[in-house]
C-alpha cells in the first residue's frame, strides 16, 4: 500500500536491463554498480515482485539484468510484470534494451571465442536471429534503447553515465596529489609524475633546510626560482585538460606526484599550490606527503647533491 505518513518514502529506483546477448549487458551493469547501483545479473524475472516487497530501509537504486539465458525468461510474462510494476506509486522503474547489428555480434563472439546460448550447435548468425526474434516484443516494450554497434565498452560506459549517475557530488571522481622524494624511490601507482628536482634546492639554504614545503618561507625561496612560475603554470593547464578526459572515461580515481630529491621542500611546496589552484578550478583534490617527516633522506640527498 502507498505510504501515506507525513514522510513518505520516495519511490524505490527500478532499473530492467535486457538485450541481445553480447550488446554490453554486463559492462552496463558494472557501470551501474560503480555508481552506487545495487545490481543482480540473471535474476529470476518471477523473483522480482518478491524482491522489491521486501522491507529494506536503507535500499539504494536497484538494477536487475536478464536475457534469454535466464531461468523462467518469457517475454509476455515479463511485459506483464513490467506493466503492473509501472503501475505503483512506491516504484520507479525505469526498462532498458541493449541492441546490436548481427554482424557485430558475430564479430564479437569471434573475437572472444565464447559459444551463443541460442546457437545450440549451429552458426552463430543462426543464434542471433533466433535471439532477436525471441526478444522482439521486449525490444518494443523498452522506454529507453541503446545501440552499442558502434560502441566501443568506454563509450557504452560513458554513456550509461549519461544517463543513470545520481549527482555529481556522489561521483565525482577522487583526485589525489602527493609529493615523494626520488631517494626513497617513485610512487607505484602514480597517473602523472612530474619530476621538480630542476627547481633550486632549498635543502642547501641553511636557514631554510629544517623547514618544509609546507613553510612560507620555503614557498618564498621556491616561487623565487625563475623557472618555477612557467612550469608550474605548464602543469596546472595540463591537468585542467586532462583531468576532465580522465572522469569522461570513467576513471574513478587520478593521483598525480611530484617528486623531488627528499621529498621535504620543493615536492610538497608544488604538490600544496597546485592543490590551491585545482581547488579554485572547481576541483577537490586530497594531498598526501610521503616522506614530508623523514630526516633519514636529509643524509642521502647530502650524498646526491
Amino acid at each position: 500500500m502507498p505510504d501515506t505518513s507525513e514522510n513518505p518514502r520516495p519511490p524505490q529506483q527500478l532499473l530492467l536491463v535486457t538485450g541481445l546477448s553480447g550488446a554490453g549487458k554486463s559492462t552496463a551493469l558494472a557501470v551501474l554498480e560503480d555508481l552506487g547501483w545495487e545490481t543482480m545479473d540473471n535474476f529470476p524475472v518471477r523473483l522480482l515482485k518478491r524482491l522489491v516487497a521486501m522491507p529494506d530501509e536503507a535500499r539504494g537504486p536497484l538494477a536487475i539484468g536478464f536475457d534469454s539465458r535466464t531461468r523462467g525468461f518469457a517475454p509476455a510474462e515479463i511485459i506483464a510484470l513490467v506493466k503492473d510494476l509501472a503501475a505503483r506509486e512506491d516504484i520507479a522503474l525505469t526498462f532498458v534494451f541493449l541492441d546490436c547489428a548481427g554482424n557485430e555480434l558475430e564479430r564479437r563472439y569471434n573475437e572472444t571465442r565464447r559459444r551463443h546460448p541460442m546457437a545450440a550447435g549451429r552458426p552463430v548468425m543462426e543464434g542471433i536471429a533466433a535471439e532477436r526474434e525471441l526478444l522482439e516484443p521486449l525490444r518494443r516494450w523498452a522506454e529507453i534503447m541503446i545501440d552499442t554497434s558502434a560502441m566501443t565498452s568506454n563509450d557504452l560506459q560513458g554513456h550509461i553515465r549519461q544517463l543513470f549517475a545520481p549527482e555529481a557530488g556522489d561521483t565525482a571522481m577522487t583526485l589525489t596529489l602527493s609529493s615523494f622524494g626520488f631517494a626513497r624511490g617513485m610512487p607505484p601507482l602514480a597517473d602523472l609524475v612530474f619530476d621538480m628536482r630542476f627547481l633550486d634546492n632549498p635543502h642547501w639554504v641553511p636557514a631554510l633546510r629544517e623547514l618544509t614545503g609546507q613553510d612560507a618561507a620555503v614557498g618564498e625561496h621556491i616561487r623565487r626560482d625563475p623557472a618555477f612560475g612557467d612550469v608550474f603554470a605548464r602543469i596546472r593547464d595540463l591537468l585542467l585538460v586532462l583531468l576532465p578526459r580522465y572522469a569522461a572515461q570513467g576513471k574513478p580515481y587520478v593521483h598525480v606526484a611530484f617528486g623531488c630529491t627528499g621529498g621535504r621542500h620543493r615536492s610538497v611546496y608544488t604538490a600544496e599550490a597546485m592543490a590551491e589552484s585545482l581547488r579554485a578550478a572547481g576541483f577537490s583534490p586530497t594531498v598526501r606527503h610521503r616522506n614530508l617527516g623523514s630526516r633519514a633522506a636529509d643524509e642521502i640527498e647530502r650524498d646526491r647533491r
